[in-house]
């Protein structure tokens, strides 16, 4: 076993001394197939929920109006992110301890059945506010499980690679993680077009969650083939298992030093671009653009299906110029694309809509201080006490985006749609029934108005420029790819083998879990705070700008190095 040195700072290997036509065994080709299908099959149990996040904010969040119920689904989608670095440390402890077969065995089936457990939760409708808080439940286990998969699998697979080939290798995993998307993808598509849209919205959105006992079955199955890692089977015939990786790890600064790098200026960045690419778009399809579901997840997997050789594309490039210098352009690219790109995609698949936003803007012209914020997390708030609040509920509700304009105090609100101006119902002094009947008339005028403008109610499914949204798509899904790629290897390469699964994880899973899994619900919470639908962009524009600063400046290079220690 050659020494990497301390933390990953050891010298590099010249590439010049490794073998150049290495020819996978069949042993190897085992394990890319066994960890790979296994990510696949736990991934498409992951990525269910956010493809099904729409069928499931109705499902369960139906006691609050439409668009909190929609960013609390998010939310939920969300929380299973949020335990993944918990889950991490977890599972990474239990790999760098008794090895990481074992350890997957695990993560793999805690994934399977909390999601067949979902498709068997009853709605809120029947048992009220027990069924969200247990899918909730349900969403921490999935997350604790993925917390400790792709650490598993990255670290597995890349023990088993030769050196100069570790990007490649690795590739398989990511790919596959993204076929399970695809695979999720098709069989929501599939059923919905077989049952209708009325019985799949109804209790058809089960059926992908039921079917994964028989993907956790199968995925078992492949994987108690495999054997152990031979780096950790080497360690443990000779004693160096880490007897405390926790502590080892993130209790040591060269070792934080470089969690910290990675998670800032690499996996935050790649955690964004992957989220924007493959979740927000379909929710900005479907909420925002308002495209009909079906034609939005026929071309989210013709993009899929376009985008994801890519993967294997950019692993392979890193094998030959380093992991660094895709990284960081993919974070920069996205940096300046996002929001050119989003906007081309609003005029390609509701044009009537950037039309009327361009010919008239809709404004919102009243006094900050009387304006909540239009998102409430527990379903108490109305937005009916001001008029401010009034105006930009419906608005909101509806999908419109306006521009604010700040008035005096004591202002009524005034909603301005092109030269058309509307007053906002002042509840003040008002009865109950008298408010209710205000707001009524107030919003049907809204609607005549926002309707002479020409704001379509629905993107026009023989309007949408197909072509050009999948053109468009394609692109956002190759970004997803680049700095997604090399990532698993460039993460095995920067720790030590006694600490790997338990130092690699936790960075992976804290960009991954939290920067990303947050994104949407974040993204549409700032939407729908700011009635500005690019808005949410902000958020992963930023984060992959600072992922291209730190990247560039901090982020060694890791690509010729041996990690047999």
């Amino acid at each position: 076993m050659s020494l990497l040195g301390k933390g990953g700072e050891g010298p590099a290997d010249d590439l010049a001394q490794l073998p150049k036509h290495h020819k996978a065994t069949k042993n190897e080709k085992l394990v890319i197939v066994a960890s790979s299908l296994g990510t696949m099959f736990e991934w498409y149990d992951f990525y269910l929920y956010g493809l099904l996040a729409t069928y499931i904010s109705g499902q369960f969040f139906s006691g609050v109006n439409d668009t909190t119920a929609f960013i609390l689904a998010l939310a939920a989608f969300a929380a299973g992110f949020a335990v993944r670095p918990f889950g991490s440390l977890v599972f990474g402890r239990l790999g760098d301890l008794v090895g990481r077969k074992y350890t997957f065995l695990v993560t793999m089936g805690l994934m399977g059945l909390s999601t067949f457990a979902v498709g068997l939760l009853p709605s809120y409708e029947t048992i009220g506010i027990t069924a969200p808080i247990i899918l909730v439940g349900l969403r921490l286990l999935q997350g604790l499980a993925v917390g400790g998969e792709y650490g598993g699998a990255a670290t597995y697979v890349a023990e088993h690679a030769p050196n100069g080939k570790r990007g490649l290798y690795t590739s398989f995993i990511q790919t596959t993680a993204t076929l399970g998307l695809i695979v999720s993808l098709l069989l929501v598509i599939g059923l919905r077009s077989a049952m209708g849209e009325e019985a799949f919205a109804d209790w058809g959105w089960r059926i992908p969650f039921l079917i994964s006992v028989l993907l956790l079955a199968i995925s078992l199955w492949i994987r108690m083939q495999l054997s152990e890692s031979p780096v950790f089977q080497c360690m443990k015939e000779e004693g160096k298992v880490s007897k405390a990786p926790i502590s080892e790890a993130f209790g040591q600064w060269k070792n934080v030093k470089f969690a910290l790098i990675v998670l800032f200026g690499a996996v935050a960045g790649q955690a964004v671009m992957g989220y924007t690419g493959q979740f927000y778009t379909l929710f900005y399809l479907v909420k925002i653009l308002k495209v009909d579901p079906g034609t939005a997840n026929v071309m989210i997997a013709i993009a899929l299906a376009v985008g994801t050789p890519f993967f294997v594309i950019f692993a392979w490039l890193s094998d030959r110029i380093g992991r660094k210098p895709i990284i960081v352009t993919a974070c920069f690219i996205a940096t300046i694309a996002y929001f050119p790109a989003f906007k081309a995609l609003t005029y390609a698949a509701n044009p009537a809509l950037a039309a009327a936003v361009e010919s008239a803007p809709v404004t919102v012209v009243a006094y900050d201080g009387e304006c909540s914020v239009q998102f409430d997390p527990v379903g108490s708030n109305t937005f009916d006490q001001t008029s401010c609040d009034i105006a930009k509920s419906y608005l909101a509700t509806s999908g419109i985006n306006y521009e604010n304009a700040d008035a005096p105090e004591g202002t009524v609100a005034l909603v301005r749609i092109g030269d058309r101006v509307i007053t906002a119902p002042n509840p003040e002094g008002l009865s109950a029934d008298a408010k209710a009947d205000a707001i009524k008339v107030f919003e049907a005028e809204v609607l005549g108005g926002l309707d002479a403008a020409g704001y379509p109610h629905s993107a026009n499914p023989d309007e949408v420029n197909k072509p050009l949204v999948v053109l468009i798509l394609i692109g956002l899904m190759i970004l997803v790819t680049a700095p997604y790629a090399p990532l698993a290897a460039l993460l095995v390469e920067l720790f030590p083998a006694r600490i790997r699964y338990t130092a690699m994880s936790l960075p992976y899973h804290i960009g991954n879990g939290w920067f990303g899994g947050f994104l949407p619900s974040a993204a549409f919470a700032m939407v729908a705070a700011t009635g500005d639908i690019y808005f949410g962009l902000w958020y992963p524009v930023v984060i992959a700008g600072m992922s291209f600063v730190i990247g560039g400046l901090f982020l060694p290079e890791t690509f010729k190095r041996n990690i047999d220690d």
